[in-house]
């Protein structure tokens, strides 16, 4: 499907067995895996990697193994591919040059068996924890780089790759099982005679794609553990229950716990029944009372994957067995499919409606991506299965292959959606690779985007975009085909009867199985519409197009999260709308904007207040051109010129500025409610929206104050942007942190106009101005909170500071945290020269050298202080609670501080972005790294939907249960309960590490 850069084959290289060294071995034979390389990435143009490599080759005596590779041209340049692609794969090679030499010259499958039953023969003779998790550890690393270079040089198949590293999690899982039992033995907790895990009723499934045997590069391990109560020995006394959680708590440490050697592999029990009030082991008579009471269509579809991968395999098969009839129904089961295309719409999507680009794109959940392409099988599966036995498989593509044998699909789609899968796989892997995160978003920022790309095996991000978007496209057209053709248990197939004075008992019955909790109340608001209750439906006209979309409204707002608040949410929003021929035209056209429309009532009320005030946004909101593409800086400005130029005075520009702003903001909120951006792109949106209102607004007010009392000669003033607006993370509702700081030649006295006023006062009452354009109320709403505290001196200092004041201040007087929220500071508007000098004195007031221990102290007193103002328990106030976006935020600002003046390069005012440069520097462990990256994306993703859903804190206890359905799916979540799990456990997490780091 994709076409990449392939490697040149030559003859060289020596010959070595599974296990032995290459300085052990004169020639290499055919199987070896440098004579099988059929591609690589694509290296550095500027060949920084070869000369690295070419170094590091002659370093030690151990690395002329790695010289002699490096003569033959293929390993070369997919060893200086890797290191100049993967900060993660080359530390593994700069650790041991030796072994990646060994690798290139071993024949891989020989090697892994060596790998696995060396790791094997070292867990037997384990005596303790900690020996057993260094032998897993070191199995598990060599691994790692055997995979990738296996994958990254053509050697095996993508899914051979996947296979590879489920076959690596089985290994290291079961020996691991069977080590807890010898334990346990030792112990007396189990007798003799039953410490075979294989006898022992203990049941250890994987889930996802460990499941079905495709574990991407980098993934988590999805387990669910349960115990047979009839097969179970432990000795007398002893309680079944605390005995496994205790056993499934030391396996995840086994596995999940990062020691010197690293990890196994991140481990992930929130598929169990009911995660957030169970133990992490289950009996399976509770399992089976659970699923056949409670399971939902979700876990059905999750519970397609499952296999038991250690511990007592009978019983595990056996309990598949048992669980058959809740996951596959004899019957034609499309109401599963409404479910599952239900659950994929919440993490992303609404038909017709979807973005498809290429920078910050999520790999496997965005649209186009990996989930549909699983939802597509999967809701076959779950439709047909009960009947159909052959399409009860595990793999994904092996589902392909016998729906296009059943007639399901053609053998068109099943080849298209084949080859779709293995690339986006592919792809998905050299994400992961880059740092060993659990990450599937594409990188947004251009550079990185290019290193991506060529890693991928792409010459340039042109190349990657237009293949990448192919297959995108092709996802999505088939995913969108499979709900467009499925039968829909709409209001057409129900009795749905709004007319006349009594409730129709087949209606009221259907609405129930909509979900809405008062039917009598919904049809006498409905009702009330045909009464002409409100503006919009006093036109016999209006009252007809109502009729002909009341169904389909009624039943899109029944399939949202919320179905009640859903109504009442469009009620409101009918009610402030002066007409509805429009609207419900445009309804009864466009079902994926009667969806959209629908949700925004359900989940959304800041969203909802907007378009009820300004019904134009409507057009904006079907036109795709408008929402699959951001606008650009350029065309932000058009936009706002166009609007401000119709102003006849200050008041009127004032209301102007809040309509294009409201606007601007609603359509980046629906795009991120609809899954066409992520919380990072919203994050950009948002500050570059602001920044672009700044600018005009600042040209704009310093005219007019111009006109009043001229110009300073010679004067200038720049806007400078701190926090969220500086490191582009704004959110719905963030405030806009903002200095003024302005510069005038020596000796000038005063403006040119006719009422002159000194510099100092003509750029104070220039700053007061621009905080009103921004911040003060008009019949139009608010644009923007304006907060100045950050400004030198804070509140007791002048609202403008000149450039001077501003130099001095940093370099003398500034305290440590303000030099941390100078690491987000960004010029924003203004003149060139002066915003060349603000910019010039950050850098150089950054790139001083610090002492650490003394920045440290500073930090952690700083911390305290805010966590005795402001401290809580409640996980919920993202930013405050302790492992949450100060400690992240400090983090990174802390570390950008002391390694500054010896990296200049980990300098970024954005938090993902500076988190990655400094793992790219060194600075921060790749492994810590991915930790703190997977934190900021999880709590960014959260804040994004609160604040662009709700106004003031999030309580879960009163929370619309939409919202929380929302905020599970924003987060990749199949529950509430699973993301408060994943939630408490990324926070106690991050506060680990901030307490290792901050040192």
């Amino acid at each position: 499907m994709v076409e990449r850069a392939t490697g040149q084959r030559t003859n060289s290289g020596t010959d070595i067995g599974g296990q032995v060294r290459p300085q052990d071995q004169t020639a290499c034979c055919p199987e070896a895996l440098v004579r099988r390389l059929t591609s690589t990435p694509i290296p550095d143009p500027e060949g920084h990697a070869f000369a690295d490599l070419r170094a590091l080759a002659h370093e030690t005596s151990e690395s002329a193994a790695l010289a002699r590779c490096l003569d033959d041209e293929r390993a070369a340049r997919l060893l200086a591919g890797v290191t100049a692609g993967s900060p993660y794969l080359k530390s593994l090679i700069r650790r041991d040059p030796g072994r990646a030499a060994a690798l290139l010259e071993a024949v891989p499958e020989a090697h892994f068996e060596s790998l696995a039953a060396e790791m094997s023969r070292n867990m037997a003779a384990a005596a303790t924890l900690p020996d057993a998790m260094r032998h897993l550890r070191v199995f598990k690393t060599e691994v790692a780089l055997l995979t990738a270079l296996a994958d990254l040089g053509g050697v095996w198949p993508v899914m051979t790759v996947t296979e590879y590293l489920t076959r690596t999690a089985d290994a290291a899982l079961g020996e691991a099982v069977h080590f807890l039992y010898r334990q346990a033995a030792a112990r007396g907790d189990v007798p003799a005679s039953a410490a075979d895990p294989e006898a022992s009723g203990y049941i250890v499934l994987a889930m996802g794609k460990y499941g079905a045997g495709e574990l991407n590069y980098s993934s988590d391990i999805d387990l669910v553990v349960f115990y047979d109560l009839d097969r179970a020995r432990v000795r007398d006394g002893l309680e079944l229950q605390p005995f496994f959680v205790r056993l499934t708590r030391d396996l995840v440490r086994l596995m999940d716990e990062r020691t010197s050697d690293g990890y196994v592999f991140r481990t992930d029990l929130r598929l169990r029944p009911d995660a957030g009030a169970t133990q992490v082991a289950l009996s399976t008579d509770a399992a089976m009372i659970y699923y056949e009471s409670f399971g939902q269509n979700w876990e059905r579809a999750a519970l397609i994957k499952a296999r038991p991968a250690a511990g007592d395999i009978d019983a595990g098969e056996r309990l598949i067995e048992d669980l058959a009839p809740f996951i596959w129904r004899r019957y034609l089961d499309y109401a599963a499919i409404a479910d599952v295309h239900a659950m994929k719409r919440q993490i992303h999507a609404f038909r017709g409606l979807v973005g498809l680009t290429v920078p910050g794109h999520n790999v496997k959940l965005g649209p186009g991506g990996i989930r549909e392409i699983e939802f597509f099988v999967q809701t076959q599966q779950l439709i047909a299965g009960g009947r159909q036995k052959e399409l009860r498989t595990r793999r994904t593509l092996t589902a392909l292959e016998r729906l296009e044998a059943r007639n399901w699909i053609k053998p068109a789609v099943r080849h298209e959606l084949d080859a779709a899968y293995r690339e986006l796989r592919r792809i998905e892997h050299r994400v992961q690779m880059t740092l060993d995160e659990q990450t599937h978003e594409l990188p947004e920022e251009p550079r990185a985007l290019e290193r991506l790309a060529r890693f991928a095996g792409f010459t340039t991000t042109e190349d990657f975009s237009r293949a990448y978007l192919a297959i995108l496209e092709t996802v999505s057209r088939h995913y969108r085909s499979l709900f467009e053709n499925a039968p829909e248990l709409t209001a057409q197939q129900s009795n749905m009867v709004f007319a006349g004075e009594e409730d129709d008992p087949g209606t009221v019955e259907a609405l129930k199985r909509m979900g809405f909790s008062h039917p009598s109340a919904l049809l006498a608001a409905v009702r009330g519409w045909h009464h002409g209750r409100y503006a919009a439906v006093r036109s016999p006209r209006a009252r007809e197009r109502l009729t002909e979309v009341q169904a389909m409204l009624v039943a899109a707002l029944g399939e949202t999260t919320d179905p009640d608040a859903a109504f009442a949410g469009f009620d409101r929003f009918l009610a402030a709308l002066p007409g509805g021929v429009q609207l419900f035209s445009l309804l009864a056209a466009n079902r994926a904007l009667l969806r959209l429309v629908a949700d925004i009532m359900g989940t959304a009320p800041r969203l909802a207040n907007v378009l009820a005030k300004r019904p134009r946004l409507l057009d904006a909101v079907i036109d795709p051109r408008i929402l699959d593409n951001l606008p650009s800086a350029a065309e932000l400005d058009a936009l706002i010129a166009a609007e401000l130029a119709s102003a006849q005075d200050t008041q009127e520009l004032l209301d102007r500025a809040r309509v294009v702003g409201s606007e601007q903001q609603f359509l980046i909120g629906v795009r991120v409610l609809s899954g066409v951006i992520n919380a990072s792109r919203a994050g950009e949106a948002y500050a570059l929206l602001a920044e672009r209102m700044i600018v005009a607004l600042h040209a704009a007010v310093e005219a007019d104050l111009a006109r009043q009392h001229g110009r300073v000669p010679g004067g200038a003033a720049v806007v400078l942007a701190m926090g969220k607006l500086g490191g582009r993370e704004m959110t719905a509702s963030s405030d806009l942190d903002l200095i003024v700081i302005y510069g005038v030649p020596e000796g000038a006295q005063q403006t040119d106009g006719e009422r002159p006023l000194a510099p100092s006062q003509f750029y104070a009452r220039l700053t007061q101005r621009l905080i009103t354009a921004l911040s003060a109320p008009t019949g139009e709403g608010t644009l923007y909170e304006v907060d100045m505290r950050l400004r030198p001196s804070g509140q007791k200092g002048p609202v403008a500071t000149h450039i001077e004041s501003f130099r001095d201040y940093q370099a003398k007087e500034a305290w440590t945290w303000e030099h941390m929220a100078l690491t987000r500071a960004r010029v924003l508007s203004g003149s060139e020269p002066l915003r060349r000098e603000v910019a010039d004195t950050i850098r150089r007031t950054l790139l001083m050298p610090r002492d650490r221990a003394k920045i440290a102290s500073d930090v952690r007193a700083m911390r305290d202080l805010i966590e005795k103002e402001k401290g809580t328990e409640n996980i919920w106030d993202l930013k405050q609670v302790r492992g949450g976006l100060v400690d992240l935020e400090f983090i990174a600002q802390y570390l950008q501080l002391i390694h500054a003046a010896a990296w200049p390069e980990v300098l970024d005012q954005n938090t993902t972005r500076a988190l990655h440069k400094l793992a790219e520097a060194g600075e921060i462990d790749p492994a810590d790294a991915e930790e703190l990256l997977a934190a900021t994306r999880l709590i960014n993703d959260l804040t994004q939907i609160l604040r662009l859903c709700q106004d003031g804190p999030f309580d879960p206890e009163k929370a619309p249960r939409g919202l929380k359905i929302l905020a599970a799916r924003a987060a990749g979540e199949p529950s509430f309960e699973a993301l408060e799990f994943r939630l408490r456990d990324t926070l106690a997490t991050t506060r680990a590490l901030y307490d290792r780091l901050v040192v």
